[in-house]
């Protein structure tokens, strides 16, 4: 009787450390652009686009464009990392603020293996770093909010 419990023990203990590993495996992890930049293992990494590198290479079926860090004060000076993406050009890219990219990089370029674009929200003003203001709302509709 003691066998058994030993055994399901061993079973169960198993089964959590392959579940365990399969999990954590599996979880992608927000990186900065350097980490990324040497990342072995597929990671997520958000950063703007440098719109005068932006190039599709219909050759290769590729988007070749390059990414600098969001939080940069000096975005002249901003160091690139080169992307790579094979797939369908997002309809929105040209107005896009910023790009999620989950990949990794291989030969000093990153991968993209898939690519989430940030537009500017419709609900900003013409900045885009404000919200609308709402009293040129209230005029516009009047008291019924319609």
């Amino acid at each position: 009787m003691k066998a058994k419990y030993i055994i399901g023990a061993v079973v169960i203990i198993v089964f959590l450390a392959w579940g365990a590993s399969a999990f954590l495996k599996t979880t992608i992890q927000y990186v900065s652009l350097d980490e990324a930049s040497h990342a072995q293992r597929t990671v997520q990494v958000m950063g703007k686009i440098d719109f005068a590198k932006v190039n599709y290479n219909t050759d290769r079926n590729r988007l070749e464009f390059a990414v600098y860090d969001a939080t940069a004060k000096d975005t002249l000076a901003a160091e690139r990392m080169p992307v790579h993406y094979y797939g369908v050009v997002p309809g929105n890219f040209e107005q896009a603020t910023s790009v999620v990219l989950k990949g990794k990089t291989t030969e000093g370029v990153f991968v993209a293996e898939q690519m989430l674009v940030k537009c500017p929200s419709k609900y900003q003003g013409e900045g885009g770093s404000e919200y609308q203001d709402m009293r040129k709302h209230d005029d516009a509709v009047g008291s019924t909010g319609a």
